[in-house]
């Protein structure tokens, strides 16, 4: 069986018509576009590090050298009136050999050929009343001559906010919950203990957000079933944050409000950079960098040993919300 059999070519489709209604709706809530930057990448040898600069090879003196390519489309807004960075991308890349970020967690894979695409954004606002957020869905292809393709879906979306509003959780993670429940009422319990589990910063011992829903290497019920599910979560994206946004992004904020702001995007870029396993996977497999990185906040501080003073609004996001807890 080949890889042609998945029907690729609709889960692409999707995924930019998924992209498109989400920049045509989060343009409408700024106020300003957001920049079209379309790439691609010709099938090149990665350089091996340890091969002093030549390019990777695979098992066995006869192997061929690895390549990735592929391409795709960033749009991207920065210095909005509401979104002080915000990015949507479309990639769609492929190799011969999959990245060590792939195959760590499925090592029987290792050496095949693959192909991945997905959307993934993540929108930081300019209010700190207004939470940071993150989604992606996405779909993954490994091949080998003579066997079926292995293939999976993974994605979620969680929430990340600086001043915590119990009605934006509950509202967040019953609209996750929704767009699961039509495919099994054990998936969002799943789902949401994953996405806890997942998004936690271990070296600081806390939650990156109040989290969401996650899965990966979702294959259950078929190819359609799984499809459906993931086009069902990524669909309910703009119910989940629209009206989130809409409620805080006018909320008159001052210096102390930004500053803390800044401090706890500093715990963004540590778990996107230590332990995102999306953003080793673009690195590892000559993804572009641009894309890759425009999750990051553009404004961040980091202090030694800093905590917010008790009862403040600052602690109580602690004491509140950065815990594991049922939301609905």
């Amino acid at each position: 069986m080949s890889a042609t059999a998945i029907d690729t070519a609709s889960i692409k489709t999707y995924l930019l018509d998924l992209q498109a209604r989400i920049v045509a709706a989060l343009e409408a809530a700024d106020g300003l576009p957001f920049r079209t930057d379309a790439w691609e990448r010709s099938p090149t040898p990665p350089l091996s590090p340890q091969s002093g600069g030549s390019p990777q090879m695979g098992e066995g003196d006869k192997a061929e050298p690895a390549f990735n390519g592929g391409g795709g489309v960033s749009r991207l807004i920065e210095e909005g009136r509401v979104l002080e960075r915000g990015g949507v991308n479309f990639s769609h890349v492929l190799g011969s050999q999959l990245p060590p970020s792939a195959s760590a967690h499925r090592p029987e894979l290792a050496g095949r050929r693959w192909e991945a695409m997905g959307v993934s954004l993540v929108l930081h606002p300019r209010n700190p009343y207004a939470p940071t957020v993150h989604m992606n869905v996405r779909c993954f292809v490994a091949m080998k001559d003579g066997e079926a393709p292995v293939w999976w879906f993974g994605g979620g979306m969680d929430l990340t906010p600086y001043y915590g509003y119990e009605e934006d959780a509950r509202h967040f993670h019953a609209t996750c919950k929704a767009a699961l429940d039509p495919f099994g009422s054990d998936l969002h319990p799943r789902f949401k203990d994953w996405c806890d589990r997942y998004f936690f910063l271990k070296h600081r011992n806390e939650p990156r957000g109040i989290g969401g829903v996650f899965f990966d290497d979702f294959a259950e019920g078929g190819f359609d079933h799984a499809f459906a599910m993931t086009q069902s979560v990524g669909d309910a994206f703009l119910a989940a944050y629209l009206p989130i946004l809409e409620r805080r992004k006018d909320i008159p904020y001052g210096e102390r409000e930004r500053d803390f702001q800044a401090y706890r995007h500093g715990r963004y870029v540590e778990f996107n950079l230590v332990y995102d396993r999306g953003t080793l996977f673009g690195l590892q497999s000559g993804g572009r960098t641009e894309s890759i990185l425009m999750s990051l906040p553009p404004i961040v501080k980091w202090r030694y040993d800093w905590h917010p003073a008790p009862g403040t609004p600052e602690a109580q996001l602690y004491t509140d919300f950065l815990t594991a807890r049922d939301w609905i």
